[in-house]
């Protein structure tokens, strides 16, 4: 055997530093230019659907919103959308002529741009660019040391946004859980935009329990802008709105929410959300059907009150495990809704969200990991635009938990990886390389200017997760995932807040509302 391996290259320089050098290129932090992954990579590889059975899909869903409708709209919703085009029946019911709805799928905003407090975390929506961030209402933390769950609270919610922060394949910090230690609704609802907005300054999404809370809403959220006129022209948060009661209800005090929203200046998302099974039909190809006609309502609800008004088109439909009805929302079957959705959005030309990630598993163990990778896969490369509710998520949406949101940073980042795809190039193809290494040079490819070139570019490497020998991991100290991840967690909280308000926008914060969190410093 000879030592080719370690000699220098014929009539080059021998390279020093080595293993270690390597190492030290890889932990060194890369600049937003390098990076091999980001927010907005187009996926829309994996179609589970055919041209024909969209098509299919589409036709159902006009159908349904021509023949059954949606009832419960409140009388301004009704005004608005009869106004339109759709009709009041004696049963109570609107109906949507197939005509109405094509139209106000024509004036629908298709390009959105969904903004943060900073610029360079701006979310554009369009095509198959995707995002992946969090979401839902969990009412408990997961409490990985003790293996218990216990009441989330405001403190949780505004850590979860200083730890979204940080981590750069989480593109935007939608309310994951519910202070439940802030009993008066309106101050809860203040409260939990002043929590989620001065913990991250990337964009937010967050919802109201009453219509009339939103004034002050909108009020704080100006006094955080720098005045209304810039609210109005970089909203940098979203109100996630169940406009609908599946199957096929509006939900009269969330519409009347988002009509408030609307004439704010605020985007919406228009989130239905019913059940395969209970709210919504059990086979797969329904529950889309129904999610997209809900949906469908609401384009025509937003586009009669103010023409392409920012609208993200959130067929959000979960999965039922029919042998006890409770929420599946870590199967397969939930990953193909969520995959499903993504092709609607494309194929009716309108961004969309759905949810994914989720897991059953009630702690950061392997369930939960097969669970979040199967659907933020899928999600992904079936190219959704807004992947919610994509790290953190425990026990079907009950539970939301900090550690798993770290290592959901690692798995999002290998999720965004094969969102990213194989590129196909002369230069990634290799031959002159192969040439080279195998008949000029030491016959392996470690120390070949493409594979150093690429190190940064091509591959993607986890922060906390471990691809240690077993020999470097014991001499290591055997270093334990969660540990790993709760450290993260510690180094990042114990650190000062580089986003919170400016002391004076502070200060008029507090002198308005009553803010519950103490402030910073």
């Amino acid at each position: 055997m000879n030592d080719e391996s370690t000699a220098p290259r014929r009539g080059r320089p021998a390279r020093s530093g080595g293993r270690a050098a390597r190492h030290a290129m890889r932990a060194a932090p890369l600049t937003r230019d390098k990076q091999p992954i980001k927010a907005g990579m187009s996926g829309g590889t994996y179609n589970p659907l055919s041209r024909q059975d969209m098509e299919r899909i589409y036709e159902a869903a006009l159908v349904a919103l021509e023949q059954i409708g949606l009832c419960d709209a409140p009388e301004s919703g009704v005004a608005v959308m009869t106004a339109a085009g759709a009709t009041l029946g004696e049963d109570g019911r609107l109906r949507f002529p197939r005509a109405l709805v094509k139209k106000m799928l024509g004036l629908a905003q298709k390009d959105i741009t969904l903004h943060a407090r900073d610029p360079q975390y701006d979310l554009h929506l369009s095509g198959t660019k995707v995002h992946y961030g969090t979401a839902g209402a969990a009412v408990h933390m997961v409490d990985v040391l003790g293996r218990n769950y216990r009441e989330s609270t405001l403190q949780d919610l505004h850590d979860a946004g200083r730890i979204v922060q940080e981590l750069d394949n989480i593109h935007f910090l939608q309310r994951p859980m519910v202070a439940r230690d802030v009993p008066d609704n309106r101050e809860m609802d203040l409260n939990t935009i002043y929590a989620c907005c001065s913990g991250t300054s990337k964009h937010v999404g967050t919802s109201f329990t009453e219509p009339d809370f939103v004034t002050d809403a909108l009020e704080m959220l100006a006094l955080m802008a720098g005045g209304e006129d810039k609210w109005r022209e970089r909203p940098f948060v979203l109100n996630s709105n169940c406009f609908v009661v599946p199957p096929m209800k509006f939900a009269t005090e969330s519409c009347q929410v988002m009509e408030h929203c609307i004439a704010g200046g605020m985007p919406v998302l228009l989130l239905s959300a019913g059940q395969a099974g209970a709210t919504a039909p059990a086979p797969i190809a329904g529950a889309i059907v129904q999610a997209v006609a809900e949906c469908l309502a609401g384009v025509v609800y937003v586009n009669a009150i103010k023409p392409g008004h920012p609208a993200v088109f959130g067929t959000w439909p979960f999965v039922s495990d029919l042998r006890t009805g409770a929420m599946s929302g870590g199967s397969g079957e939930q990953a193909l809704l969520t995959a499903g959705c993504a092709q609607m959005h494309r194929f009716l030309g309108v961004p969309g969200g759905a949810a994914a990630g989720i897991a059953d598993a009630k702690l950061p163990d392997m369930q939960a990991g097969w669970e979040q990778m199967c659907s933020n896969v899928m999600a992904g490369l079936s190219g959704l635009n807004m992947v919610y509710e994509a790290a953190g998520m425990h026990a079907s949406l009950l539970g939301f938990c900090f550690e798993s949101l770290i290592l959901g940073d690692d798995l999002l980042g290998q999720a965004m990886r094969c969102v990213r795809g194989i590129e196909v190039t002369d230069e990634t193809l290799g031959f002159a390389t192969m040439n080279d290494v195998c008949l000029n040079g030491p016959g392996h490819y470690l120390g070949s200017d493409q594979t150093l070139g690429l190190m940064e570019t091509e591959y993607v490497y986890p922060v906390v997760a471990d691809r240690t020998s077993p020999k470097e991991w014991a001499e290591k100290g055997k270093p334990d995932l969660i540990a790993q991840a709760i450290a993260r967690k510690e180094s990042i909280l114990s650190k000062p807040s580089a986003v919170a308000f400016s002391a004076d926008v502070d200060a008029a914060i507090r002198a308005r509302f009553n803010i519950h969190l103490p402030p910073v410093g």
